[in-house]
């Protein structure tokens, strides 16, 4: 077995959501004949931000991940923030995916999809730093 099992597994859907986040930006373009941008459609547009969302916050939260794996943090607590991060991501593309902005649950499901990844990342980042700050006092 490998020495971060539970990274690879999330680094594994991450990169899923990710291919199915960008193939949905690729079909987007090709069906409104758009090759760069986003054309000026709002929908193409919605896609794209979903999309570079998802890889302005993923990335990092993934690394902080596996330090905190490596850290022997437990592995429930990982599975708890693995998969609260991956519900956060496919919550934040679902709430933007509807096409009526008058949609009840939208705003917030965008809310709660982003209070809860900075949550994670916050409570991902505490986990990594306590050992220090403790230590000093």
């Amino acid at each position: 077995m490998s020495v971060i099992p539970i990274t690879i597994l999330y680094a594994g859907l991450y990169g899923l959501l990710m291919v199915f986040l960008s193939l949905k930006v690729s079909f987007m373009r090709a069906r409104r004949d758009v090759e760069f941008g986003d054309g000026g459609n709002a929908d193409l547009q919605t896609s794209i931000r979903v999309f570079g969302n998802f890889t302005e916050y993923v990335p990092l939260m993934l690394v902080l991940f596996l330090l905190l794996e490596l850290a022997h943090t437990r592995e429930i607590l990982l599975h708890a923030i693995g998969m609260s991060l991956l519900l956060m991501r496919i919550l934040h593309a679902v709430s933007l995916k509807v096409g009526a902005s008058g949609v009840p649950w939208r705003r917030m499901g965008r809310f709660i999809s982003a209070l809860g990844t900075l949550l994670i990342l916050t409570g991902m980042s505490l986990l990594l730093v306590k050992p220090y700050v403790t230590s000093i006092f």
